[in-house]
């Protein structure tokens, strides 16, 4: 194992992005998952460079080190500070990699490592304060996105002084044993996100042969064949969502308050790279071999004064066959034929659509209703008329739902018969107001941080008032199969990619997740 370029001691600063993919993911964890690369473990540590700061990343995820191997890196690079980057692939990733991160912060004092441990991430940003008092390995937090914090952080000569702690605006740390928020911290104004958040530092990622070898596109991406999941790479062109669902807690990065539980709707807004900024990044991922990448904004096909011209950049490089990229769109934001050949000959050919319900009524009461009265099946006609997949999105369990609607929603997914298919049980996450809400009405919430994931084996779903949590995910798991041993989806994978891929669908489907709630 290597890194592509030789780190030095004595760093700055160490961003360190944990592992704990087996109780995540179950038995999916060991050839099935996606394996991204830390997005903002690149951000930051590119961000701090640029202002002379010595930084690297250790990725333990991605190499699958043992905690032991992770000190041991440590106590080599010997850094003034740690800091843990948790979040993930999903919404719910910063909460649920919160487990692998308290049991390294754990080992890591054990051993006697000096430099401060300080930890961000959307769990951390959404439970400041329950954070602080619950976990004693972790010293500072930081409240928001922390890309000024931490830098005026490193900027203090002693880590350990709480005093020079206080005048760092926009972190949290323990005094007396108490939690202390400072003053909040602004996040990285539109006009300074090309200058002040320049970009990815690809060069300080790990890799056996080649780099971002050891990255892997999920099944579908990949055409459902395991070769082409390799090398895979994820950026963003902007940041944060103008919409407030309120399952979601994208937007918690934004937060510039100090309330003991952040809810993300509070903060939605939306900031953008140049498309000029951005196309050097795709230029530079493809130098380095890349071919199938994600851009992870919540709302790419959104804003046309940003996507358009990156898009016509792309074509005119000739990425269009060459790229394999899949981004995020809302059905509301899809409009015209002639933009979606225009992304397609970008080399964007899948679409994430977040379709959640396929009740009116129950998408209404989670804000996601504004596209009430768009046609879900002409919009997905259109998408595939443009020789774009989709991946279509389903939650099952929102609020208002019952065995009627959930069952409506599956006959829909049935009918539009995309290439992928994803759904997950409606979950209370720490940053959304369905969390803020749940913990008010004393609803029940995981026993760990692991059970936020929607794959492992304690998860813990909201219930609804006509069903259960244990009922909601049987349902969802009897769905995702019902679903991928459905005549017409196999031969449709199997027409366009190949016995192969149908041959692996199949394979998947015999990998049972266990579920607590459900008696295994």
């Amino acid at each position: 194992m290597q890194t592509i370029r030789e780190k030095s001691m004595n760093l700055d600063v160490l961003f360190i992005t944990p592992g704990n993919a087996k109780r995540i993911y179950q038995d999916l964890a060991e050839d099935y998952s996606a394996i991204e690369t830390p997005t903002w473990s690149l951000l930051l540590a590119e961000s701090c460079r640029s202002v002379g700061y010595n930084v690297a990343i250790l990725d333990a995820n991605a190499e699958r080190l043992t905690n032991q191997e992770v000190v041991e890196r440590i106590e080599k690079l010997n850094p003034r500070l740690i800091c843990f980057v948790v979040y993930g692939q999903n919404p719910n990733s910063g909460t649920v990699n919160m487990s692998g991160a308290v049991t390294l912060a754990s080992d890591i004092k054990s051993h006697g490592v000096k430099a401060p441990i300080s930890m961000i991430g959307s769990h951390v940003q959404s439970l400041p304060y329950e954070t602080l008092k619950k976990e004693k390995d972790i010293d500072i937090i930081f409240a928001n996105e922390g890309v000024y914090s931490l830098r005026n952080l490193l900027s203090k000569k002693d880590l350990h002084d709480l005093n020079e702690l206080s005048e760092v605006r926009g972190i949290g740390f323990k005094r007396d044993g108490e939690p202390v928020l400072t003053e909040p911290e602004k996040i990285v104004p539109q006009n300074r996100m090309d200058i002040d958040l320049p970009g990815y530092a690809w060069d300080l990622l790990p890799y056996k042969d080649k780099p971002l070898d050891l990255y892997r596109a999920p099944m579908w991406h990949a055409d459902y064949i395991q070769e082409k999941r390799y090398p895979y790479a994820a950026l963003y062109t902007s940041l944060g969502c103008m919409f407030k669902c309120s399952f979601c807690m994208i937007n918690i990065l934004n937060r510039d308050d100090n309330d003991s539980i952040g809810v993300a709707s509070n903060y939605s807004r939306m900031r953008f790279w140049s498309p000029e900024f951005i196309i050097k990044e795709f230029d530079k991922l493809y130098e380095m071999g890349v071919r199938t990448l994600r851009i992870s904004d919540e709302m790419f096909l959104l804003n046309k004064k940003y996507y358009i011209p990156l898009c016509k950049m792309l074509k005119e490089r000739g990425y269009g066959e060459k790229l394999n990229t899949w981004a995020y769109s809302r059905i509301d934001t899809i409009r015209k034929p002639e933009n979606l050949k225009l992304v397609r000959e970008a080399g964007i050919k899948w679409l994430a659509l977040g379709i959640e319900s396929g009740d009116k009524n129950v998408r209404l009461q989670v804000t996601k209703g504004r596209f009430e009265d768009v046609d879900i099946r002409e919009v997905v006609k259109m998408v595939h008329d443009a020789d774009i997949e989709i991946i279509a999105n389903y939650l099952f369990g929102l609020p208002g739902d019952d065995l009627k609607s959930m069952e409506k929603t599956f006959d829909l997914s049935l009918e539009l018969c995309t290439l992928a298919w994803n759904a997950y049980a409606t979950m209370a996450l720490p940053g959304s107001l369905m969390y803020k809400e749940a913990v008010g009405a004393g609803h029940k919430m995981p026993d760990d941080y692991a059970g936020y994931s929607f794959h492992s084996y304690n998860t813990q779903p909201l219930p609804t008032e006509h069903l259960s949590s244990a009922e909601i995910l049987k349902f969802r798991d009897e769905a995702w199969l019902q679903y991928h041993t459905y005549e017409p989806f196999l031969q449709k994978v199997e027409d366009k990619h190949g016995k192969l891929a149908r041959e692996n669908i199949e394979k998947m489907t015999k990998v049972k997740l266990k579920r607590k709630i459900l008696g295994d």
